[in-house]
């Protein structure tokens, strides 16, 4: 029998990093929204403009540092493309520590940055945060943990909100009104549960049950059977789960089809990728399901050029890094004096990343355009692809 980990620390495996899609939980997260005068200087366009970067480094955890190399990697490859605007990106390398982060900040500053791009956790990217008020800069996380987005932080990894959105709305499109939503009693879990509620009640649908479970096989045994009774009895049209835990999906949806409920009847849908590990495309129980992925479109090119330029794969995570250098340079390649401070970051019309277009919100948080993928047969298959734009009533 297994025991899935009760907590998701920084120093956890990148797997758990990853599967709680780096939302640590900070202490004294700055404040949601913005108010008052623009944060972050003006910048003459036609100059070099400094962008400081905050990676991961020589922290003796490997699948860690890989990630830190392809995300300096790729924000070299975004600065190289840029059109029209010269950015001098010079690279911080710090340890998961908080005080690590805050002091290559620091001295990101001293150097003369307009702009800090990362920290990777959200707990260092908050304190980073708080120690650039001072600077008057902004700082662009790869974080996705909304809790800590607000003032001169934004999140710029994708978050629990964007994927419980497009979901929702997506279903609500086909008739489901009525959704049940399974979720870990892990801090990940409690944060993903807050995110499908929130977009149960923007699309106007009706969260008719909440099922809580322990991170263990007796935990996921012990709600089957009202999560089956639910589905039989007609009352819910769909299944929202968390599955944060990589072991919670696989065990989770068997028990279901054992039960005899699957997508046939009751939509199963899920916040995290339900197409890695590939193994998972062969289970009975995640046949038919609904997650979401981000725009493929320029993915292949990007990875072929990675690897030519560097000779290995880039991470998965690593491209946010070119998101963030892409995004600034679009905008000084526009002659924008804004292009780091809070006027220019948040224009409306967003920008155009590895992973499609995506924009940043007044308060911190992104949008991000994804395509709602299934499994069916043990093919992955688009069944809504990813917007190209913001136009068209779409998003918030």
């Amino acid at each position: 029998m297994f025991t899935i980990a009760k907590r998701i620390t920084r120093r956890a495996t990148l797997a758990g990093i990853v599967a709680a899609g780096l939302a640590v939980a900070a202490c004294q997260p700055t404040s949601l929204g913005r108010s008052g005068p623009a944060i972050g200087p003006q910048i003459d366009p036609s100059r070099p403009v400094q962008v400081a970067l905050l990676v991961p480094g020589g922290t003796g955890n490997a699948d860690l540092d890989w990630l830190g190399r392809s995300l300096a990697n790729s924000a070299r490859m975004a600065a190289a493309d840029a059109r029209g605007a010269r950015i001098d990106l010079r690279v911080y390398t710090t340890t998961p520590a908080e005080a690590s982060a805050v002091e290559a900040a620091e001295k990101a500053a001293a150097e003369g940055a307009k702009i800090i791009l990362g920290p990777l956790f959200a707990d260092s990217a908050n304190a980073v945060g708080n120690a650039m008020k001072d600077n008057n800069l902004n700082v662009l996380s790869f974080s996705n943990n909304a809790e800590i987005a607000g003032g001169n932080v934004y999140v710029l990894g994708n978050t629990f909100q964007n994927v419980a959105d497009r979901l929702v709305r997506y279903g609500v499109k086909q008739g489901l009104r009525r959704f049940l939503m399974v979720y870990e009693n892990d801090p990940a879990g409690q944060i993903g549960a807050s995110a499908i509620e929130t977009a149960i009640a923007q699309n106007r649908a009706t969260l008719t049950g909440k099922q809580q479970h322990a991170l263990s096989q007796d935990g996921i045994d012990a709600i089957i059977p009202a999560v089956s009774e639910a589905a039989k009895s007609g009352r819910i049209d769909a299944i929202f789960m968390t599955a944060n835990q990589q072991a919670v999906l696989p065990y989770l949806t068997d028990k279901l089809n054992a039960a005899g409920v699957t997508s046939a009847q009751t939509q199963f849908m899920g916040l995290t990728r339900w197409d890695i590990p590939a193994a998972r495309l062969s289970l009975p129980g995640v046949q038919g399901g609904w997650f979401a992925l981000p725009d493929t479109t320029l993915q292949a090119d990007f990875m072929n050029r990675y690897r030519a330029a560097y000779g290995e794969a880039p991470h998965d995570l690593g491209s946010l890094g070119y998101d963030g250098v892409a995004a600034i340079a679009a905008l000084v390649g526009s002659g924008n004096k804004n292009a780091v401070n809070t006027v220019g970051l948040t224009r409306p019309a967003g920008f155009t990343g590895i992973n499609g277009v995506f924009r940043l919100r007044p308060n911190g948080t992104n949008e991000r355009g994804m395509s709602i993928a299934t499994i069916n047969g043990g093919k992955v298959v688009i069944i809504d692809p990813a917007p190209r734009s913001f136009g068209g009533g779409f998003g918030f």
